[in-house]
């Protein structure tokens, strides 16, 4: 089996708050991430595909259909905006990187076989990569 892991850059901004919890709660909890301002990242996501090498092609995968599967789901939606203010992050919500790096996946995975039909590859990990000291991620046993 080979592993192929592409990175793609996006820019956003997000205010970590509860609604179900008090402001207190929130200050305590979110720290500095609850500024009723929000505040940015350059996240970094890291997307793994993992299966046989097409012995034809000698690849494991056309790289230009990730690249369009992950500008369609995820970059499209997701850079230069408000995580607070996508659908993907209505209601109680929170736009946490750990619900980020879930709702990246789902849509991945929503999308996956259209873009690889025929049983090729499959997506083994989507990890998100929010400071140099944080980054957070699925694999294929996550569903």
């Amino acid at each position: 089996m080979i592993e192929l892991t592409r990175g793609y850059r996006f820019s956003a901004s997000h205010r970590l708050h509860a609604p179900s919890l008090s402001e207190e709660e929130n200050r305590e909890l979110y720290g500095k991430c609850n500024n009723p301002f929000g505040h940015g990242h350059n996240y970094l996501l890291e997307v793994t595909a993992r299966g046989p090498v097409n012995q034809e092609t000698g690849t494991l995968l056309p790289v230009s259909s990730m690249d369009a599967l992950v500008r369609q789901c995820v970059l499209s939606d997701f850079d230069m905006s408000n995580l607070n203010d996508s659908p993907a992050f209505s209601g109680a919500r929170v736009p946490t990187t750990e619900i980020l790096v879930e709702e990246i996946d789902r849509r991945l995975r929503q999308r996956w076989a259209e873009a690889f039909p025929g049983g090729g590859p499959w997506l083994h990990r989507v990890r998100v990569r929010e400071t140099h000291n944080n980054s957070f991620q699925t694999s294929e046993n996550h569903r």
